[in-house]
């Protein structure tokens, strides 16, 4: 399946800090890398315990004899949401392992920082309300109004379209303009 990389989360954002959960990684076999920031995601596996504390991603590159190079991961997960599954948020930053260039960001982690990214196995910043300026495939083709309700599509995405398992997630602040919607999101 392809990733999701016609979502876009525009910088404009307005959200409070308390309202991002930072205890869960992207672990979704079903989509390639890159998944990209604004992607709806949902609870994977058991959720959060107390002793999950972090889990062995294996070695950093190569593995050699005598030689410890463990990646550490955190072992609660979340996965890319699907049509009728209640999200749990809206992820902050992308979830990848290389930059433009093709370089592996697990040598380099300002570059990841840089650009808004987190290794596959990391916390990812998961976000569950603010004001944010959205555009994504699922609403290249709606034309919302400001107070239209919006609905968590398949593959992470955002729509005003509903259907009988459809789940809201938010209103439409306004008009598209320039393909972006300004959106409010409440779960």
């Amino acid at each position: 399946m392809a990733n999701n990389t016609a979502i876009k989360l525009r910088p404009f954002r307005d959200y409070d800090e308390k309202d991002i959960i930072n205890l869960f990684s992207l672990a979704d076999n079903a989509h390639s890398l890159p998944i990209v920031k604004g992607t709806l995601v949902k609870m994977s596996g058991n959720g959060w315990r107390g002793s999950d504390e972090l889990s062995m991603l294996g070695d950093v590159g190569s593995a050699y004899a005598n030689v410890t190079s463990q990646r550490y991961g955190v072992a609660a997960n979340v996965a890319v949401n699907t049509v009728g599954a209640r999200p749990l948020g809206m992820m902050l930053h992308d979830v990848r392992e290389t930059d433009e260039n093709g370089e592996l960001l697990k040598f380099n982690p300002r570059k990841a920082a840089e650009m808004e990214a987190v290794l596959s196995g990391q916390a990812v910043p998961v976000v569950t309300r603010g004001i944010f300026l959205y555009s994504g495939s699922g609403l290249a083709g709606d034309t919302p109004v400001a107070g239209t309700v919006l609905y968590a599509h398949g593959n992470g995405q955002i729509e005003t379209g509903s259907h009988s398992s459809a789940v809201a997630v938010g209103r439409a602040l306004g008009a598209k303009d320039n393909g972006a919607v300004l959106i409010k999101l409440e779960l």
